[in-house]
């Protein structure tokens, strides 16, 4: 008798950007499975691990989740024993520790661990076998190519962050055009001396005459 199993869940399209004191992040919201069939259209992909610290995760959702998990678990115990937040590249190298552990039977999942410390903004990338790397911007993903095209385009280092939300809407908004693995919504966050915020639907209606016109 055949029995079913069901498809992972997969993400799609994240990208992140640091600018001045600051980091932005932004996603899409489709989830799909199997052969890009549409799992779930509102899933979140930026998900907070403290107040200076987020993560984006792209690939298998039930694996990244767990990473976010551990990593809120130890970013929590940190800020209790030290009694100050876990500098954010001590975070990235957890997380590709965690990866790297698992690297024979590995977590299905790519993740941007993003924020702002005492040395300022920081912007890791960890694959799924633990490879660690800081940028300035960077996108994952299944729409990933197609979000590049913007970001090299138009990313300029030490830009503000008015400037550069436009760009992360426009680099999201052209991948669910042209992939069919991104789509549905854009989601947007931002990290600053101030914390984690989630941009307002609001917000991005604002932001968005800029990013159509380019500019």
């Amino acid at each position: 008798m055949h029995q079913y199993k069901p498809e992972p869940v997969h993400g799609t399209t994240t990208l992140g950007m640091v600018c001045q004191g600051s980091v932005v992040l932004a996603t899409d919201t489709r989830a799909t499975a199997g052969h890009l069939f549409i799992a779930h259209k509102h899933v979140k992909k930026v998900l907070r691990v403290d107040q200076h610290l987020a993560m984006t995760v792209a690939g298998g959702v039930a694996d990244a989740q767990n990473i976010v998990d551990t990593l809120r678990y130890y970013a929590n115990t940190y800020k209790l024993d030290q009694r100050y937040p876990i500098p954010i590249k001590s975070a990235a190298r957890l997380a590709s520790n965690v990866f790297f552990a698992n690297r024979l039977y590995p977590y299905y999942a790519d993740v941007l661990v993003a924020g702002v410390d005492s040395t300022g903004p920081h912007l890791y990338n960890v694959d799924l076998f633990g490879s660690l790397s800081e940028e300035e911007f960077i996108s994952t993903g299944s729409g990933s190519p197609v979000a590049y095209g913007i970001l090299e385009t138009e990313f300029k280092s030490g830009m503000k962050i008015d400037a550069a939300i436009p760009i992360a809407i426009r680099a999201i908004g052209a991948a669910i055009k042209r992939n069919a693995g991104t789509g549905d919504g854009i989601d947007v966050s931002v990290i600053d001396s101030n914390g984690y915020r989630e941009l307002t639907d609001k917000e991005k209606e604002e932001a968005l005459p800029r990013a159509l016109r380019g500019n």
